[in-house]
Order: structure tokens, then sequence, then C-alpha cells
């Protein structure tokens, strides 16, 4: 998918950059743009009303990266980051 066509642009892109990353050496690097770009959009939004379905997309986002650092570091489940379940 190019950037065109993701809704929330900033944050997809490295989001999949990373999911179609199976070089090893390549992962820590984009999972660490992608986890930032997504915490930094829940920076901005904040608490605002109007995101919900943003904020719901950027929680499942979050799962993703959880499951890709467990599954292709082998990054131990309790030593993930910020409590993301």
């Amino acid at each position: 998918m190019s950037d065109g066509q993701f809704e929330f642009p900033e944050w997809q892109a490295p989001l999949e950059e990373l999911i179609l990353e199976f070089d090893r050496t390549k992962l820590p690097e984009k999972l660490q743009v992608a986890e930032t770009a997504i915490y930094g959009r829940l920076q901005q939004l904040g608490l605002l009303n109007n995101g919900h379905r943003e904020h719901e997309a950027l929680y499942c986002a979050l799962l993703v990266i959880k499951a890709i650092s467990r599954e292709r570091l082998g990054v131990a489940e309790g030593s993930w980051a910020k409590g993301v379940d």
C-alpha cells in the first residue's frame, strides 16, 4: 500500500515498512521509527473526542508492534514497552 492509500499516513507508512521488513538487523530501527510515530500521534490527539477511530487504529498498531517484537525479535512479553495489552 502506498502513502496515498493510507488514512493516517504519518504513522501507517512506518508501520507498513516494519511489517514488510524481515531482515532482523533492520527490524529494531524500523520498530523504533514506527513506535515513535504512533506514540507521537497519540500525544498529538490527546483526549480529543473526534479522533476515536484513529485512537482505535493506533492501539491496534501497537499490538502489531508488540507481536513483531515478540515473534521476530524474541523480545520477552514482560519486557516490551509502555503497557499495551
